[in-house]
């Protein structure tokens, strides 16, 4: 817009946004960012406009203006995550989304709030569910009733490490029932979870992942019931890892660490990759007085987790027990300095 004052571009820029008026708006603030290129406002403008209307291209080419100028701008690089994410850029979005959140998106908790959930059903397509479940004690504080969130419940619960798009007809209404049933007890519902999980069942009594999910959710709630769930996903199917170690941290729990001897080694067996696996299989040996085997696998577990604070108490515990006072001395300070970094 040749001869139009920079000043007054930004001022017909915003009273078009403001009066919801986006074709105008973003032609405004094309000119506006033509012309003064370090307009990091501008930028941001047009990223917004661009993804509301799905034009996410357009959207990571704004985007990436602004995160030049504002390299510490959590809401700008959160954005840009959203944008590549619709894109199907998802390494890229992941590594964005992650800066964004480590930045701080608080001002502008909308963005945030989409972003959490892109970020949280990226972590299930890589298979990275205990990430992901993690983001759900937040979501379900500020999306509780995005259709995103009970679809992200259900994989999460089911194990299905697929973005919802890729969710076939047939697993549609499974991932839902669980969903929704996960939903129900994150928020307190558990009356309705118990009831969902019912119907579920009902519906899918040997589908795998069904009983696990169930028991997850009785553990959560204290409820005794839990342990009959994993043995019969462990009895269905064998070959699940997940299943047989949470029946040896169970069994552990209840004070029975000799019954959780042949499912962690089980876990063990079939995931051996899991520092989780190794600290079930090194405390269930330790208290049955294999005390050089159970420090054999809890090292491993501090191998494969060198931050897990867990891991070392086991580890402490087992090399006291091995009268070897100096590996104590050394597990005591690697808690010390784990605490420390934990404090802040």
């Amino acid at each position: 817009m040749p001869g139009v004052p920079f000043e007054e571009l930004v001022r017909r820029a915003d009273e078009a946004s403001e009066a919801g008026q986006a074709v105008e708006a973003v032609r405004f603030y094309r000119a506006g960012v033509a012309l003064n290129p370090l307009w990091d406002d501008g930028w941001w403008r047009l990223g917004q406009l661009f993804v509301d209307a799905g034009c996410h291209g357009e959207a990571r080419d704004a985007l990436r203006r602004l995160v030049r100028l504002q390299p510490t701008a959590g809401p700008g690089w959160t954005l840009l995550g959203l944008a590549e994410y619709h894109l199907g850029d998802f390494d890229q979005a992941k590594a964005d989304l992650s800066r964004g959140m480590a930045l701080g998106v608080s001002s502008t908790p909308e963005v945030g709030r989409q972003g959490l959930l892109a970020q949280t059903l990226l972590h299930v397509r890589g298979g990275d569910f205990a990430s992901a479940a993690k983001n759900l004690n937040i979501l379900v504080q500020v999306a509780p009733d995005d259709p995103g969130f009970v679809v992200a419940c259900g994989l999460i619960a089911l194990r299905i490490g697929k973005l919802p798009k890729d969710v076939t007809e047939a697993e549609r209404e499974l991932v839902l029932l669980t969903g929704r049933a996960v939903r129900a007890a994150l928020t307190g519902r558990m009356d309705e979870a118990r009831r969902g999980f019912d119907e579920l069942i009902a519906k899918y009594p040997r589908r795998r992942g069904v009983h696990l999910a169930y028991a997850f959710v009785l553990s959560r709630a204290s409820a005794t019931e839990a342990l009959a769930q994993l043995r019969r996903e462990a009895e269905l199917f064998p070959d699940n890892a997940e299943a047989h170690l949470e029946i040896a941290f169970e069994t552990l729990e209840r004070g029975d660490p000799r019954e959780a001897l042949e499912p962690a080694r089980a876990a063990a067996r079939l995931d051996p990759d899991s520092f989780w696996s190794h600290l079930a299989l090194g405390r269930a040996l330790l208290v049955a007085g294999a005390v050089e085997e159970a420090l054999s696998h809890l090292e491993n577990a501090a191998r494969l987790a060198p931050e897990r604070r867990d891991v070392y108490l086991a580890l402490a515990q087992a090399c006291a027990r091995a009268g070897r006072p100096s590996d104590v001395e050394r597990a005591r300070l690697k808690l010390q300095e784990l605490d420390t970094r934990r404090e802040p």
